[in-house]
């Protein structure tokens, strides 16, 4: 009997930098963000929702997606995906078949 995949492996078209948050002190008691890279790879973007809140003179949009990424142990939530000028902050990370084989994050796109 053989396991049908989840996901066509093919499907993976979209090249990712995997981020980790590195706290550093600013030397006046608190500290600054530093993002160092901890893997390149590929993954499918699917967008999810995009919603418009109204601010002070403007309106704040909230961007969700659904990243798949094939199973890497250390993926979890505070991490981040970065293409180019675009920023996916990792909201929460689950295996969708508790198969060992993908990862699903659901992000927020952070405008920078």
């Amino acid at each position: 009997m053989t396991r049908r995949a989840l996901f066509d492996p093919g499907a993976f078209p979209m090249e990712l930098a995997l981020e980790a948050c590195t706290p550093m002190p600013d030397g006046i008691g608190g500290h600054t963000e530093a993002w160092t890279l901890v893997a390149t790879l590929f993954a499918r973007v699917e967008p999810i929702s995009a919603t418009g809140q109204p601010g002070a003179d403007q309106t704040i949009e909230t961007l969700t997606h659904r990243i798949t990424i094939r199973h890497r142990a250390g993926v979890v939530a505070g991490m981040r995906f970065r293409r180019e000028a675009r920023v996916f902050a990792i909201v929460s990370v689950h295996d969708p078949d508790e198969g060992g084989r993908y990862l699903v994050c659901r992000t927020r796109e952070v405008t920078t």
